[in-house]
Formats: C-alpha cells, sequence, structure tokens
C-alpha cells in the first residue's frame, strides 16, 4: 500500500478531524459548566489494538492514559456488536479518577470491530462522601461509584437500568444525564466519520496510513530524544501531605538518555499515602509523556507512535502505582502536575536553556455543592495560575498549565448556574518570579454564597513554591481564605468544611518560576 507524504497528511487531517468533530459535538450538547464551558473533556480514536490513531487538543492527562482504558473495555467486554457502548470509570482499569467518565464504541467494518471511538468527560458529581466527588478520600470507594467496562448500550438498546445506576449516585442526576448523553452524540459521530473514512477510501488504506502516522510519530519524538545528551538526570520535588496530614510526599525522577530512548524510573519515588494523592499508573505515564512531548518543536501527531520511544517505570505500592482500593480522587489533578514539574527538572539538567522554570504546579480543585430552592446543585472546577518563564521570556499569566488544558469558567455562566457571585477575579499580581524573565501571574478569585454549601478544596503549592531556574527565583505561594463577617481565615491547601450565607472563599492561586539571574536593568 503506497503511502507518501501527501497522502499521510490527508489522512492525519480527516482523523484528527474526526475527533475534533467529536469534542466540538460534546461540547455543544453538554448540560454542565464543567464541560460546557470549561471544556473539561476530550476525544480520541483508536484502531482494533487500542493504539491512540488521532486526538482531539483537549487535557493532556486524559488523552495520555485513555488508551489503557480503551485496552481494560477490550479485554472485558469482547465480543462487540454493532451499536454497544462501554462505559467506565475505575481508575485501576485505565481510568484516571471517578468523576471522569470514559465512553468507547466499536466501529464495524465488514462486520469486525476494526477501529473504537472514544471520548472522556469529568462529570461535576458521581456519588461519594462529599459534593463534587473529589473528597479528603482515604479509599477509593469514598469518592464515588465505581464503573468497570459496562455496556451502556448493547447492540444498540440503551440498559436503563446501568444508566439509572449511574444518575442515582449522583447529587444532579438530570444533569449527569445530560451529559452522558451528550458523549453518546460525540460518540455516533466519531463512529460515522470513520466509517465514512473508510467507505471513501477503503479500509487496507486507511489502516495502512493509520499505522504510517504512527510510525512517523515515533521517529519525530526519537529525534527529539536524539537531541538530549546522553546521560542520566535525576531531580526531586514534594507534595504538600495529602489531606490527611501534612508529610511532604517524595516524587523522585531518574531519566536516562540514550539514542532515541528515554526510560523515566519513578521506583524511588514516596510509597502510597493515606488520602487522595495517589496516582494510578496511567497517569504517571500521562505526565511523563506529556513532558517528553514539550521537547519536540514542530506539529507533531499525537498518537501511539509518541509514547513508543519512552519507557515509564513504577514501583507496585508507591504513590505513582497503589495497591487497590487507595484513594486518588486528585492523584489525577495534583499528582500529575507535580510529575510533570520532576520531569522538567530533570530534562533541565541536560537542556538547561530549552526547559521552563515550574508553573504553578497546581489546578486548585475547588468542589461545591448544596440545596437551593429545595434543588441540589453541584459545582467544579480548577483555577488558572502562572507559567513558569524561560529563555524565551516571561511566562503566560492567569492560565492553565500542563496536564490541564480546560478554560476557566466564564463569570457570568457561574452566576446563572448556581446560587453563587463571583466578587473578585484579577490577576495576582506580583506573584511570578523574578529573574532576567519573569514568571506569569496567578489569579485572585472570590466567590460569595447565596446559600449554605459543602466546600472542598484540593490544591498544592501553598508551602513550597514552583521552582525558578537558571537563577530566577521561584514564584509565589498560593493561598485559601474564608472571609466570615469580615475576619479572614487561611484554610490549608486540602480543606473541606461548611460555608454559611454570605461567606466569601478566596483562592490566590501561585505565580509561575522565574528564569535566569536578574540584572541590572530587569524589572522589579
Amino acid at each position: 500500500m503506497k503511502v507518501d507524504p501527501i497522502s499521510l497528511g490527508v489522512f492525519r487531517a480527516l482523523f484528527e478531524g474526526a475527533a475534533e468533530e467529536m469534542g466540538v459535538t460534546l461540547q455543544r450538547a453538554a448540560f454542565s459548566p464543567n464541560i460546557r464551558e470549561r471544556l473539561d473533556f476530550s476525544c480520541a480514536i483508536f484502531d482494533r489494538e487500542a493504539r491512540m490513531i488521532a486526538q482531539a487538543a483537549h487535557i493532556p492527562v486524559h488523552l495520555g492514559s485513555m488508551p489503557a482504558s480503551v485496552e481494560a473495555a477490550i479485554r472485558e467486554s469482547a465480543p462487540f456488536f454493532p451499536g454497544d457502548v462501554i462505559v467506565l470509570n475505575d481508575p485501576y482499569a485505565g481510568g484516571t479518577h471517578l468523576p471522569d467518565i470514559t465512553m468507547v464504541s466499536p466501529v464495524f467494518v465488514n462486520d469486525e470491530p476494526c477501529f473504537f471511538a472514544a471520548s472522556r468527560a469529568h462529570h461535576a458529581d458521581v456519588g461519594g462522601m462529599s459534593p463534587g466527588s473529589l473528597p479528603l478520600s482515604t479509599e477509593l470507594y469514598q469518592e464515588g461509584i465505581i464503573l468497570p467496562p459496562v455496556r451502556l448500550y448493547r447492540a444498540g438498546m440503551l440498559q436503563r437500568d446501568i444508566l439509572a445506576v449511574i444518575t442515582a449516585n449522583s447529587r444532579a442526576p438530570q444533569e449527569r444525564r445530560g451529559d452522558l448523553e451528550a458523549q453518546l452524540a460525540a460518540q455516533r459521530i466519531g463512529e460515522a466519520r470513520l466509517k465514512a473514512i473508510v467507505d471513501a477510501h477503503g479500509l487496507e488504506r486507511t489502516e495502512a496510513h493509520a499505522a504510517a502516522l504512527m510510525a512517523y510519530a515515533q521517529r519525530i519524538t526519537e529525534a527529539a530524544i536524539h537531541a538530549v545528551p546522553d546521560g542520566v538526570y535525576t531531580f526531586e520535588d514534594v507534595l504538600e501531605g495529602d489531606g490527611q496530614s501534612e508529610q511532604p510526599i517524595g516524587i523522585h525522577a531518574v531519566v536516562t538518555v540514550s539514542g532515541g530512548a528515554m526510560t523515566i524510573d519513578f521506583s524511588q519515588s514516596a510509597s502510597q499515602v493515606a488520602g487522595n494523592l495517589n496516582a494510578v499508573t496511567a497517569i504517571a505515564r500521562s505526565a511523563a509523556w506529556y513532558a517528553v512531548r514539550l521537547l519536540i518543536g514542530e506539529d507533531l501527531p499525537v498518537n501511539h507512535g509518541c509514547f513508543a520511544p519512552v519507557n515509564v517505570i513504577t514501583r507496585a505500592g508507591s504513590v505513582l502505582d497503589p495497591y487497590f482500593p487507595a484513594a486518588v480522587a486528585v492523584g489525577n489533578t495534583e499528582t500529575s502536575q507535580r510529575i510533570v514539574d520532576v520531569v522538567l527538572g530533570a530534562l533541565s539538567l541536560a537542556l538547561p536553556d530549552r526547559i521552563p522554570a515550574a508553573s504553578q504546579g497546581t489546578m486548585n480543585n475547588v468542589t461545591i455543592g448544596g440545596i437551593h430552592n429545595g434543588r441540589q446543585f453541584v459545582y467544579y472546577e480548577t483555577i488558572a495560575g502562572g507559567h513558569g518563564a524561560s529563555a524565551d521570556g516571561d511566562g503566560l499569566s492567569g492560565r492553565h498549565s500542563h496536564m490541564t488544558n480546560t478554560r476557566n469558567t466564564p463569570v457570568e455562566a457561574l452566576e446563572l448556574a448556581l446560587p453563587m457571585r463571583v466578587t473578585r477575579y484579577h490577576l495576582n499580581d506580583g506573584s511570578g518570579g523574578n529573574g532576567r524573565f519573569r514568571g506569569g501571574a496567578g489569579i485572585v478569585r472570590e466567590y460569595a454564597f447565596l446559600t449554605a454549601a459543602s466546600v472542598t478544596i484540593n490544591s498544592e503549592r501553598r508551602i513550597r513554591p514552583p521552582y525558578g531556574l537558571g537563577g530566577g527565583d521561584a514564584g509565589i505561594c498560593g493561598s485559601n481564605e474564608l472571609i466570615r463577617d469580615g475576619i479572614v481565615t487561611p484554610l490549608p491547601g486540602k480543606w473541606t468544611g461548611t460555608v454559611q450565607y454570605g461567606d466569601r472563599l478566596r483562592i490566590s492561586t501561585p505565580g509561575g518560576g522565574g528564569w535566569g539571574a536578574p540584572t541590572d536593568d530587569t524589572p522589579v
């Protein structure tokens, strides 16, 4: 089968276009602000062996870990029938954390499942011990409903009992059903587009170009690794406690570069912890792959081939490879960010002029829930912060970074949907680290509550700031504060509690680290 640069470019556009159209469909049909406004979802297409062919430019932590979910769906659910739709969220079966529900649909060609369409969306509540399903938990069972790979649709027929179980376990069942139906619409689009590609070009030609795109991406990744000097590079950073204690949790990486291959060994990281910062291996791999992807300057097709040259090693029983049923609610959000910081820190020893200083290193997770006018409400968002500066210039301010690629929820959308007001929303001026180039500033976001509510915060970089590089200063730590009757009470990085009518919650996010030693003419 002939594959040339022009045909490869055409098929790349076809595959990526299918995934992108899935994402547009999901966003437009979604009910919750978290999916509709923040775009907390991801879509991709896979071959019959669960190898990613193409992805939309969505959430890095989703897309790097989704292949494991597709593998689990194939392993546990075969044989498939046309019209099947598998749902799962089990972190120990390729998921990330329980609010991320993955759908997998087989795409049949000549009575055989030759491709799979997949979507993953963060649902604002899937049960558990606190609204928003990101509690300060000590075991997975406290975090919400656990879905192994099960059929939501069997041969095109909705399994109403499965849907009823999922929605009954949510504090916002109507919203859950609406978001699940939005995912289903995205699945149907992915199936239709893949069938259209095969109808137009034939199965053999389509599969040959999918394989060729993977090989092309692998060659580009190997070339980027070749540009890193051979050697062994070590870096360590810590998480600031797991919500049960403030004991530091070490994340340790040994990066070995040899020719066009790289091994990232996390075996010396801390043992699994009692709290919710454990990250399953799919997240460790996803974060490590993402950090390597940053080395590649050109427009790389992100698929299975990108991952092949990078071997990720974890230790069973560690915080990056915990035993079931360890709590994992924010391993997906907080621990993944620290993995990136550590891998980039190690690579900075090899490429000091190419690697940026640390970005904010947290997603600043806020989950809120309660009852207003007789109806339950649930809300979840992550809040942006400062990017690390680099040799190319200052870090960006007020942006999501690294393993999150979402937007902030617009004030108008938040206030329309929830009994809350946003009373402050501005850059956290001066929070970026000084240096030849300054780190980006974080954000100050303050909520005023119009009813009593339960609140849970999972945040990092409240004690240890994002590091600077090349002589640049660290960024400024973030902070969390509760304001009641004019009295400001500092809150820890991990906190759960109740608020009253009129209370305000202020989240100040970290700034990025500075890069390079300041000079006489560096602005202060």
